[in-house]
């Protein structure tokens, strides 16, 4: 084995042993223990070229670091209404965001299988996820839904 890894140290990750699978490269996969007491298998090119470094414990504290930061962000936390609009209504339902190419919100064209996508989530379910042929039936199958789950939704487009 040219690489035993076994035993040793990357990042917050400690290699015990092979795992039983192989990476269509030929990379050997190694289980490891993170920290935090996670168990992950990470190939043992990314292992030592430092491109994984925990089972995703890390990216998660960093993210909350760096929100924790950003004081308008952090002045809002554990306001349960920051997030909503005037009428209660969660923002991203109702603001149209700046990556928004279809002019609708929750209405997307999937490129793949060549349909539009209309989707939509609500308190944390995902109670609208359809393909439509025409563009105009997604609008229709979003704005139903909107209706059902969103309160006195005053917004034109």
């Amino acid at each position: 084995m040219k690489y035993d890894l076994q035993g040793k140290k990357f990042a917050r990750l400690t290699v015990l042993g092979r795992a039983d699978k192989v990476s269509s490269n030929g990379n050997i996969y190694w289980l490891c223990r993170c920290v935090c007491g996670k168990m992950i298998e990470a190939d043992s090119y990314r292992l030592r070229t430092g491109n994984v470094k925990s089972c995703g414990c890390l990216r998660k504290e960093k993210a909350a670091q760096t929100i924790r930061k950003n004081a308008a962000t952090a002045e809002q936390i554990g306001n349960s209404n920051a997030f909503k609009d005037r009428n209660g209504n969660p923002v991203q339902a109702v603001n149209i965001g700046a990556r928004n190419t279809s002019g609708v919100i929750g209405v997307s064209f999937d490129h793949p299988s060549q349909k539009w996508v209309a989707r939509m989530m609500h308190k944390g379910d995902l109670v609208l996820n359809a393909t439509f042929l025409d563009f105009e039936e997604a609008v229709e199958a979003r704005r139903r839904v909107e209706h059902k789950y969103l309160k006195n939704l005053s917004r034109t487009n």
